[in-house]
């Protein structure tokens, strides 16, 4: 309910950015029923989950919570938590990159035996995190920098816009945001958002917030 309570608050503050159809119809309500999505909007908007807490356990339960709240259905739930796990394993150094695509496909069940070349052939347009999860985190293994994971997870066509925000938040984690992007990008946001970016990272990234997991329970 907390999360639902909060996406909902803020969504209605920026309405007409580009939300999906159901996640629409579903900000329009005023009951807190998910719709049961395995879109990629549970994985694209997981990545402070595995920045707030410091133990993997408390990262996949609480990117569990972040998802259902509207992504109840099982492939929306895995993708969220396959996402959060990438971004705290390579920001902690937990996993290799090298072993990342191993590692994902052995945990979560994907199949990852393809490059960006290979997808670049005969993608389409597909919104599902069962097809755009696995491609946004080819893009960044393949990647040689943060600029460069965008440019790949761009390059491959489909849902690009939501794959580039999934690859480049597992990248960020590994790599860093430049300061000349992280400058740019800060131009498009309004005060509001920035106030809350701004605390966010400078005070609660890497806590482990038992106090916060219990209340959204």
């Amino acid at each position: 309910m907390v999360f639902a309570k909060y996406l909902r608050s803020w969504c209605r503050k920026y309405p007409n950015r580009g939300y999906g159809l159901s996640f629409s119809r579903w900000l329009a309500t005023d009951n807190y029923v998910p719709y049961n999505s395995y879109g990629n909007g549970s994985a694209m908007r997981v990545s402070p989950c595995a920045l707030f807490f410091s133990v993997l356990d408390s990262v996949l339960e609480v990117a569990q919570y972040s998802a259902q709240c509207t992504h109840n259905h099982a492939e929306g739930i895995k993708g969220a938590k396959a996402v959060a796990d990438c971004i705290f394993v390579c920001k902690n150094k937990i996993v290799p990159k090298n072993r990342l695509l191993q590692y994902v496909s052995e945990k979560y069940g994907y199949k990852l035996n393809f490059t960006c070349d290979d997808i670049r052939k005969s993608n389409t347009f597909d919104e599902t995190c069962q097809v755009t999860v696995p491609q946004a985190i080819v893009s960044f293994v393949e990647s040689s920098d943060f600029e460069d994971t965008i440019r790949l997870a761009v390059s491959i066509g489909g849902d690009s816009d939501t794959i580039a925000a999934i690859a480049g938040s597992i990248a960020e984690a590994y790599y860093g945001v430049p300061d000349n992007l992280w400058n740019e990008a800060k131009k498009y946001l309004t005060p509001e958002i920035m106030n809350v970016v701004d605390k966010f990272y400078g005070t609660y990234i890497g806590c482990e917030q038992r106090p916060f997991l219990e209340e959204i329970k």
